[in-house]
């Protein structure tokens, strides 16, 4: 399954850089396929694995403030490993060309 995630902490002002560095600590550390983008990270594991990293991560940014927002959007696909970079990749093929990353 593919798991997008982000978590805005709030009220730590206007930048929130140092949090979510934290965060992708956590990310790189648990092993798990994933992405970054510019609003989320996405990661690609099972059940049990990504929603521990989620609430890892969540808890983490609470350690660090008052509040924050996790948002996640789950894509679960029986029988397709490996859709990290697939599905970007089956796109290419049907536009023809490399997408910018």
């Amino acid at each position: 399954m593919l798991v997008e995630f982000s978590i805005v902490p709030i009220g730590v002002g206007s930048s929130i850089g140092d949090q979510l560095a934290q965060v992708l600590k956590i990310v790189d550390a648990m092993g798990l396929p994933y992405k970054v983008n510019p609003m989320g990270t996405v990661v690609e594991g099972n059940w049990d694995e990504v929603m521990a990293l989620v609430k890892k991560c969540h808890r983490k940014v609470m350690s660090m403030g008052e509040r924050a927002i996790t948002t996640i959007a789950i894509d679960d696909r029986k029988g397709k490993p490996n859709r990290i970079d697939a599905k970007v990749k089956s796109i290419e093929r049907r536009l023809g060309k490399q997408l910018s990353k």
